[in-house]
């Protein structure tokens, strides 16, 4: 049986905020949409909508078959349903090809060492390569509170180069869809050293967020609608 886990693998009890929000605003009637990941490096995205009976490239900047099937490989029915390739999401092959496009925790690392620009052109091809009415589902990490920042410059070894996504930043991102709708979640979960301290942190989250300004949040997830 698939568990939140096999889609998220980290801090699910926060993460798996965006996948409800996704499963609310995506049509559920619907199956053999053809869909991308980006970024599916460990493949849980991609197992994901192939359980909702939706093919999908899962795709990294290498090749992820390797890293993904390893997942994949645990659930022999629906390994027809996804397919392996390397796409760079800074120059996606695709125009009005897909129904979903979905990603997790990419733009920080494409845009890394203050590089912004490049999380607008990563949007911007995913826009291209959605058909017309196609949807992204993304989540992504913010650069949250003053805490997270110094806390990630301090133990996190990419901390200093990954550019987080600042909740300012998000409409204008999106500007070219059509429909925009996100939320933020999470302050504690990201502060766990392992699964089980991040899932105890995370029902703490489900308090005290709702105290917090959003931008103190380290995720924000959404669906934008071409």
């Amino acid at each position: 049986m698939m568990k939140n886990s096999d889609i998220l693998a980290w801090d699910t009890v926060n993460w798996s905020k965006a996948l409800n929000f996704w499963k609310k605003n995506v049509p559920s009637d619907k199956a053999g949409l053809k869909c991308l990941e980006l970024g599916g490096n460990e493949g849980g995205l991609s197992l994901w909508l192939a359980s909702l009976d939706h093919s999908v490239i899962c795709s990294d900047l290498e090749n992820p078959h390797k890293t993904a099937s390893k997942l994949h490989d645990k659930f022999p029915e629906l390994q027809s349903k996804i397919e392996y390739q390397a796409i760079d999401a800074l120059k996606i092959p695709f125009e009005n090809e897909f129904d979903i496009i979905v990603f997790k925790s990419i733009l920080g690392g494409i845009s890394r060492d203050g590089q912004d620009e490049k999380k607008k052109e990563v949007i911007d091809q995913i826009y291209k390569a959605l058909k017309p009415g196609g949807q992204l589902l993304f989540a992504e990490n913010l650069e949250a509170s003053p805490l997270h920042i110094f806390f990630r410059k301090k133990f996190v070894k990419w901390g200093a180069a990954w550019n987080y996504l600042r909740l300012n930043e998000v409409n204008a991102l999106f500007s070219d869809f059509s429909d925009l709708s996100y939320g933020t979640a999470g302050f504690l979960g990201t502060f766990g050293r392992s699964e089980k301290q991040r899932q105890f942190l995370g029902y703490l989250d489900h308090v005290i967020e709702k105290l917090l300004p959003k931008k103190s949040c380290y995720i924000v997830y959404g669906v934008a609608k071409k």
